[in-house]
């Protein structure tokens, strides 16, 4: 486990140094290590949930609000799922040398695009323990190493199970380096992190628009955001409300601290009356408080819901708060979607398919859900195994960051003998 004696360039470096021999390793290798990971987790979950014992006893956790402390927080389950997730990982296909075009040039050149490690990957996130053993097995599967910097709430968790990485890798054959670990704590780290040219090959932030602004000020290494998750349920005149009440419910209540949870309920004029006073008074006895426009609180039968600013409709809450909506048509709901979503993950509840299919079309997001709960946007769910974050750009890599999206590739050209004339 990296320490605080180790400035964040040896830890690069060290990193760097690894990333030569895991591009060059074989996929057993690689796997060799994720199942050891896996071994290691079910082996040693009493130290890690010891370890996160401290971390929740600490006196400043209590200062977080309880999704943040949701979050941070593991358990017996919580630690299988993180093994079951690395597994999974392992049995994907290795993507590593994966031929992507192939074709002979008119010199005779046999021309091929194979797909690569990008090198060192750094990942900044926030008290989620879990986050440190995905990104590590996403990377290593990958062929890449990381660089990981948490948060200083959950370091005694993250060290444990970094060092139980670290054994993992060296017990496969690989070079410790391959996973590093800051300590967190400092904010010069983000910085000097963002500037590692020529260690660094790609930074991605896990947390809000304060990282992503802090990091956009000074980066010069390539940044890949998985930032906020500003992200809407439209339940349309069509809608079956029953369905539409248990996804909004879902998509609110499951785990409101998560990127994609719902901050927003848009409900079409023409059902607003009898569907809203049904769902807000679901949501208001599971605790959500609720924010609205004038129409959202004039049709709430009753249920408390207070006079939203203009901030609210913007604002990713990852608690149990709720801003809620009133709209004409669904032109004005991809309208209200596109000003003030986040590009994360949006959804809609209809009984039309060609009303699913311009939401889909006109909305401008990462993932875009026809009659499903946008909780679904997550590596696991769709089949990475585990992801390092979600990304709402547009280049390279959206959605959920798994193998492919930590790869770039190169063109490998054969001959025999061709000179250029």
């Amino acid at each position: 486990m990296a320490t605080t004696a180790r400035s964040v360039s040896d830890v690069c470096a060290s990193a760097k140094r690894a990333s030569h021999e895991l591009a060059r390793a074989g996929a057993e290798r690689r796997n060799a290590a994720l199942e050891r990971i896996a071994e290691l987790l079910r082996e040693r979950s009493d130290d890690v949930l010891e370890a996160n014992a401290e971390d929740l006893a600490d006196e400043r956790t209590a200062g977080l609000t309880p999704a943040l402390q949701d979050r941070l927080t593991l358990d017996e389950a919580r630690v299988e799922a993180m093994a079951e997730g690395v597994g999974e990982i392992a049995a994907l296909d290795d993507v590593v040398g994966e031929e992507l075009e192939h074709k002979t040039l008119r010199s005779g050149l046999d021309l091929r695009k194979v797909r690569v490690p990008l090198g060192v990957v750094a990942v900044i996130y926030e008290a989620r323990p879990n986050v440190t053993v995905d990104c590590a097995a996403l990377t290593l599967k990958s062929g890449n190493a990381i660089v990981l910097r948490g948060s200083s709430y959950a370091a005694r968790s993250n060290g444990a199970l970094a060092a139980l990485v670290r054994e993992a890798v060296a017990d496969a054959g690989l070079p410790e380096g391959s996973v590093e670990l800051l300590a967190g704590g400092e904010r010069s780290e983000l910085a000097e992190l963002a500037t590692a040219e020529g260690l660094v090959d790609l930074v991605i932030p896990r947390g809000g628009e304060g990282l992503k602004a802090a990091l956009k000020d000074v980066a010069t290494v390539p940044v890949m955001y998985a930032a906020s998750g500003n992200c809407h349920v439209y339940v349309d005149a069509s809608a079956d409300l029953e369905m539409a009440r248990a996804i909004a419910v879902n998509a609110k209540i499951d785990r409101p601290g998560v990127c994609n949870s719902a901050e927003t309920l848009l409900a079409h004029a023409d059902i607003a009356a009898e569907f809203l006073p049904v769902v807000l008074a679901e949501l208001h006895d599971d605790g959500v408080e609720l924010v609205g426009d004038g129409r959202a609180r004039a049709a709430a039968g009753g249920v408390p819901v207070e006079a939203a600013t203009d901030e609210d409709w913007d604002t990713e809450y990852l608690d149990l708060k709720l801003a809620v909506g009133v709209v004409d048509s669904l032109s004005e709901a991809i309208e209200h979607v596109n000003a003030h979503g986040s590009g994360h993950s949006e959804a809609i509840v209809t009984g039309l398919e060609e009303a699913g299919e311009e939401f889909v079309a006109a909305v401008d997001a990462a993932c875009v859900y026809v009659n499903a709960s946008t909780r679904f946007t997550d590596g696991f769910e769709f089949g990475m195994g585990a992801e390092i974050g979600n990304s709402t750009q547009k280049l390279h890599a959206r959605g959920p960051i798994g193998i492919r999206e930590l790869t770039t590739f190169k063109y490998v050209a054969r001959g025999d003998g061709q000179i250029r004339n």
